[in-house]
């Protein structure tokens, strides 16, 4: 080997020296606080949120049993992309998680489209989880006479409060969140699990496969009410990616990440998959809704007392949790994006607690028109902002796989080194994920009722994004300059 060939081998070889200056100024400042229970739970919690306790009541309707197979397909393309970000997280852990590498990868537009599709999703989501918790609220009669517009806004001021405390706080409620949520599904799955095993009535009949071929088997109404459904689905493993926000305030993320990430898929199997099945054993699909959850139905089908109290109570909670998730998330997604230039520049605020609280109060003030939302139709509210919500979740996870695929591109130049927590079968993989996740939303055309109308909303907010970078370019661009001539210092 020549000498120049040594030396380039020593100069891949080597590792990489610590910068100065963080990677992304946006990473200053916080407190490493979170522990490994912490991020274990919030992986836990992101997996298991409303799009299960609530919205598969409504799926299993339409859709019939076949919606566990949604789940499952769903479920491990949801997976390869937090195991992809979860590989971008040990290379360089950043509280601005995918925006920070779409920075890096894709430069400042990438970053721009991912910070603010991403933001999009939250907020609105914030919107679906305080008229959730509304919703959930007025099952109880001593609140049915308050408005729904009034309980949104008393959530919203709860959970703000909770967030703008300390991440401390935030890792707290939601480990306690994630708890409650595990609990109540192994409670309810060893619970279908004695119904099955000792053939008690539910609802006027025995539970078992029989429930389900006789009632129009598996695909009980065709195989488009299941494709239509997936983009439900893809909705409800949407706080998947919240491992790599949280990686970038707890000490040790290269032990904690990698078990957080591979305990997600035989979750995704057990309380995904194995739910939905339970559910479909014990009661015909068609006698599910989306007004009530499933598990609310079938507890209270089979007459044990405060059944329904106690599931609504923890559907409330999984709310509650989403809601938390959205303001801790979108607080660091901004401030990373403001230290760049493309974000106002108070959401780069932090408060004495280490806690970004000007992105969490700007995702608030969009929460809030949510409140009025509630107030003008109650009824309309959640699905209409679930839908936009959707937009977000498929931008975000595209923006992933494509930072990803420039990532292992860079790593095969020997410009980066990836570490030994990988996705399998880069680039394929990532391709194979890309297309599902365009072929969902190129689908959705075929509802003309929900998906067509927010597909119709991608040209908008694509002119918005557009609009919005010819007002902040400037802006980033002076931010670059000044870094730069910072470092060279």
């Amino acid at each position: 080997m020549s000498s120049k060939d040594t030396a380039h081998s020593a100069q891949v070889a080597a590792p990489p020296q610590a910068p100065a200056t963080p990677a992304d100024a946006g990473d200053a400042g916080y407190s490493k606080a979170l522990k490994h229970r912490h991020v274990n739970m919030i992986a836990i919690g992101g997996a298991i949120g409303t799009g299960l306790f609530l919205g598969a009541g409504g799926r299993l309707h339409s859709a019939g049993p076949a919606l566990a197979l949604a789940y499952l397909v769903c479920g491990v393309f949801a997976f390869f992309v937090v195991r992809a970000l979860g590989e971008l997280v040990l290379y360089r852990p950043s509280s601005g998680s995918f925006v920070s590498y779409a920075r890096e990868f894709l430069g400042e537009k990438g970053a721009y489209v991912a910070g603010w599709m991403y933001f999009l999703n939250w907020s609105t989501t914030g919107i679906a989880d305080i008229t959730a918790i509304a919703l959930y609220t007025h099952y109880w009669s001593l609140f049915t006479s308050v408005p729904q517009w009034l309980l949104a806004l008393i959530a919203l001021a709860v959970v703000l409060a909770v967030n703008l405390i300390s991440v401390k706080y935030f890792g707290e409620m939601e480990f306690w969140f994630a708890i409650i949520k595990v609990a109540t599904l192994v409670g309810f799955m060893l619970i279908g699990i004695f119904l099955l095993a000792t053939q008690h009535d539910v609802d006027g009949s025995t539970p078992g496969l029989h429930v389900i071929t006789g009632n129009g088997g598996v695909f009980p109404h065709g195989v488009m009410p299941v494709v239509l459904v997936m983009q439900g689905v893809i909705f409800a493993y949407a706080a998947l990616e919240l491992v790599g926000v949280a990686a970038g305030e707890t000490a040790e993320p290269e032990k904690v990440v990698p078990r957080a990430v591979n305990s997600i898929m035989w979750r995704v199997g057990l309380f995904y998959v194995g739910s939905v099945v339970l559910l479909a054993l014990l009661l015909p699909g068609s006698v599910y809704s989306g007004d009530q959850s499933p598990f609310v139905t079938v507890l209270s089908k089979i007459g044990i007392p405060a059944a329904g109290d106690v599931m609504n109570l923890v559907v409330l909670t999984a709310a509650m949790s989403s809601l938390n998730s959205g303001l801790y998330s979108t607080g660091r997604i901004l401030r990373s994006m403001a230290m760049a230039g493309s974000a106002p520049k108070f959401t780069a605020r932090m408060n004495r607690s280490q806690v970004p609280y000007g992105g969490i109060l700007l995702t608030c003030a969009v929460c809030v028109l949510g409140v009025g939302l509630n107030y003008l139709v109650p009824s309309q509210a959640f699905e209409i902002v679930l839908n936009i919500a959707s937009l977000g979740v498929v931008s975000t996870w595209v923006i992933i796989m494509i930072c990803h695929l420039v990532f292992v591109r860079r790593a095969n130049s020997g410009l980066v080194a990836r570490p030994s927590f990988r996705l399998p079968g880069s680039p394929v993989t990532e391709i194979t994920t890309i297309t599902f996740l365009l072929a969902v939303l190129g689908l959705m055309w075929n509802d003309p009722e929900v998906g067509r109308r927010t597909l119709l909303l991608v040209p908008v907010i694509a002119v918005a994004l557009v609009a919005g970078w010819f007002g902040i370019r400037r802006r980033v661009t002076e931010t670059a300059d000044q870094e730069l001539s910072d470092l060279t210092k």
